[in-house]
C-alpha cells in the first residue's frame, strides 16, 4: 500500500468546532490513502484569536475551514489566506445561501446558535443520564422507559451504541447476552421499546475480546470460553435464534462503524413509528 498523502487542515470556529470537523472528515473519507493533520480553534471571536490562528496557518500552510458568524472576523481571515494563497472555505456558507433564497426570510448573528438549551438538548441530556444509569444490563426493572433495548454477546459495541443514540435523544438500555445466564423477563415483556439484537462473525468477537484482554494485561490462563472460537459461536447462535423467536430485528456490526450501527437503529425506530401511525389510522 503506498504511503498516504498529509495535509494540514485549519478548522476555524467561533463555537466548538464540531461541525467542521464532522464535515472536513466526511469529505476527506472520499479520498483513498489520504489524511489531515487537524489544527482545530475553537472559540475564536476576538481579534488576538485570529491572529493566533493566521500565525499558525502561515506556519503550516494547508486548508482552512471555518464557520464564524461574526463578518469582519470572517472577512479578515478570508483576505489574509487570499494574500498567503491558502484555500479558505466557509462551509455553511453555500447552504446558508440556498435557505436564504428559498425562505426568502433574513439570517440571525447567533454564535453557537445549534447548541441553544432548548428542549432537544435537555431531552438528550437526559437520555444520556439514562444510557449511564442503565449501561450493561444495570437497572432493567423500568425496562418500559426506554425507547431501544439492545441485546448482544461481549464486544459487539452495545455500551458505545447507547451513548451514540442517546446523543440523538434515544433513551437505551443494553442487556449482555452471557453463556448460561437468563435474560430479564422483563426484555420479553416490554411493549414500548424496539428490542434490537447485535451480533458479528464469531472471528470479529474473538478478535476484539483478545485485544480487550491485552489491554488489561490480562494472561492467557483461566480466560476460559471467552476467547474460544467455539464457545463464541455458540453464543451468538444463541442470539440469533433468541431474536428470531421473539421476531427482533438483527444487526450484524461486523463491519459497521457505530455511527452505521445507529443509523440502522434510528431507522428501525423510525419504520415503526411509521407503521404505527398508519394503523392508528386506520383505528
Amino acid at each position: 500500500m503506498d504511503n498516504p498523502t498529509y495535509f494540514h487542515l485549519h478548522l476555524v470556529s467561533d463555537s466548538t468546532g464540531e461541525t467542521l470537523m464532522t464535515v472536513s472528515r466526511a469529505a476527506i473519507a472520499r479520498y483513498e490513502n489520504v489524511e489531515a493533520i487537524e489544527h482545530v480553534y475553537p472559540l475564536v471571536r476576538t481579534d488576538r484569536q485570529v491572529n493566533r490562528v493566521l500565525s499558525e496557518v502561515e506556519a503550516n500552510p494547508g486548508i482552512v475551514m471555518f464557520t464564524l458568524v461574526d463578518q469582519t472576523i470572517s472577512e479578515r481571515l478570508t483576505r489574509r489566506c487570499r494574500e498567503m494563497s491558502i484555500p479558505c472555505v466557509d462551509v455553511l456558507d453555500p447552504l446558508v445561501h440556498v435557505l436564504q433564497s428559498y425562505l426568502n426570510i433574513p439570517t440571525i448573528s447567533r454564535i453557537g446558535a445549534q447548541h441553544s438549551l432548548d428542549a432537544d438538548y435537555f431531552r438528550r441530556i437526559e437520555a444520556l443520564n439514562f444510557v449511564m444509569v442503565h449501561d450493561d444490563g444495570a437497572v432493567p426493572d423500568d425496562i418500559e422507559e426506554a425507547d431501544v433495548v439492545i441485546i448482544g454477546v461481549s464486544r459487539t459495541s452495545k455500551t458505545p451504541t447507547s451513548i451514540y443514540l442517546a446523543n440523538r435523544g434515544v433513551k437505551a438500555t443494553n442487556i449482555p447476552i452471557v453463556q448460561d445466564m437468563p435474560i430479564p423477563p422483563a426484555v420479553f415483556t416490554a411493549e414500548r421499546p424496539l428490542v434490537v439484537g447485535l451480533v458479528a462473525t464469531a472471528e470479529r468477537i474473538v478478535q476484539l475480546r483478545e485485544n480487550r484482554l491485552l489491554s488489561l494485561n490480562a494472561v492467557r490462563t483461566g480466560r476460559g470460553d471467552y476467547v474460544d472460537r467455539q464457545a463464541v459461536a455458540r453464543e451468538i447462535a444463541y442470539t440469533r435464534r433468541l431474536c428470531a423467536e421473539n421476531q427482533w430485528p438483527i444487526i450484524d456490526v461486523s463491519r459497521r462503524s457505530i455511527e452505521e450501527t445507529a443509523a440502522a437503529i434510528l431507522a428501525l425506530l423510525s419504520d415503526r413509528k411509521y407503521a404505527a401511525s398508519i394503523t392508528d389510522g386506520d383505528m
